[in-house]
């Protein structure tokens, strides 16, 4: 008799339960991380007026996600939790993983919609995706099982059948199909702002879909792939806790990566950046006294001044002589939308034309 047979069951642990609760810690870890990482940005979003659909899954998921995962934490480490319990309990980690991943789920739902200028192709298809999500996710729950640990190694849900992994093909389908979209979106926008890369990923979240993307990748692989070597053997569902916690994680960076409002799911960084407005505002300033006009030659052709010329002069250079005028000239301002005074006298006054020019994308780059 060795003295690792003297062990109590919560401490001789197989080898696959005792890395399913190494890894579980890691996820535990994640999860503080972000809430502590993510406080300030989240106090910022909360001050911001209104409150869209995507600020609503934000605070949802920055509550919900830690909840769930104490609790089942709880479960899992505590020794005194008999399977009488279990029994009871095990359907609470499938059932509130499935309402969290249908939340990330809206979240590039409305994203993905929005990025694409509201294409109803695009909804259609994501809706679509997430509707069948949701079926699938609430049949399976039905097809967990508490894992028959000993007393004191915790309690864990179990598939009964290997094809419950449908419960995260439909959501990794979903988050692919996103991923997927967000690529094409950002590639196409190259012809109108060519960017390298790394910045082409920075400006448009690509990595946070692509995390996404992979670590879901790699729950189906522990799902399908790796066999278990018994009944009790808990390795299908060791990566579940970290896949749920980093499709959160990185869903809220989603969120939070938007640019200016978040109402409608937000818009695509280029069209909300690049885009140049312009406008022409036309002022005629004369000097008048009652409706003739005084101290301005008519018989004169028109001048054009830029900025630097008009700094460029002395003071006693841009004198009027007064002297020929009995009344006090009395300067008026006219807007270009004054257009019957502009047709009587088109020749009187100055024109002065303001031409304004807004680069965002420069002015963005500048901050």
């Amino acid at each position: 008799m060795s003295i690792v047979d003297a062990l109590p069951p919560s401490l001789n642990l197989p080898p696959h339960l005792s890395a399913h609760k190494y890894f579980l810690v890691c996820t535990l870890t994640v999860a503080a991380w972000d809430t502590l990482v993510l406080s300030p940005r989240t106090w910022r979003l909360m001050k911001t007026p209104g409150w869209p659909s995507l600020k609503i899954l934000f605070n949802f998921l920055r509550v919900f996600m830690p909840a769930e995962f104490i609790i089942v934490a709880v479960a899992f480490f505590d020794t005194k939790w008999s399977q009488a319990s279990c029994q009871k309990f095990y359907l609470f980690e499938p059932i509130c993983t499935a309402i969290l991943l249908a939340a990330t789920s809206v979240i590039h739902v409305i994203r993905i919609h929005a990025i694409y200028d509201k294409n109803r192709a695009i909804l259609l298809t994501m809706g679509s995706l997430f509707a069948v999500q949701i079926v699938i996710t609430a049949i399976s729950c039905g097809f967990y099982r508490s894992v028959p640990l000993k007393v004191g190694q915790g309690c864990i849900a179990g598939p009964k059948h290997n094809w419950v992994g449908i419960y995260w093909v439909a959501p990794t389908l979903l988050y692919t199909v996103s991923f997927g979209l967000a690529l094409m979106r950002s590639i196409n926008s190259l012809q109108a702002k060519p960017l390298s890369p790394w910045k082409l990923m920075l400006r448009d979240g690509l990595n946070l879909y692509g995390a996404i993307f992979l670590v879901n990748l790699t729950n189906m692989i522990f799902w399908f792939v790796i066999t278990p070597t018994g009944i009790d053997d808990t390795i299908k569902t060791i990566v579940t806790s970290m896949a749920a916690v980093l499709t959160t994680s990185m869903s809220l960076r989603i969120i939070l990566s938007v640019r200016g409002s978040l109402a409608q799911g937000g818009a695509f960084a280029l069209s909300a950046h690049t885009q140049t407005g312009s406008s022409r505002t036309t002022h005629v300033i004369s000097t008048r006294s009652g409706a003739v006009p005084t101290n301005v030659s008519t018989h004169n052709a028109a001048h054009t001044y830029t900025l630097d010329d008009m700094r460029s002069k002395t003071e006693a250079e841009w004198a009027i002589n007064d002297k020929a005028s009995d009344t006090e000239a009395k300067p008026a301002i006219l807007d270009s939308s004054d257009n019957e005074q502009l047709q009587r006298n088109p020749s009187v006054g100055v024109k002065i034309t303001i031409d304004r020019e807004i680069g965002y994308d420069s002015s963005y780059h500048a901050k």
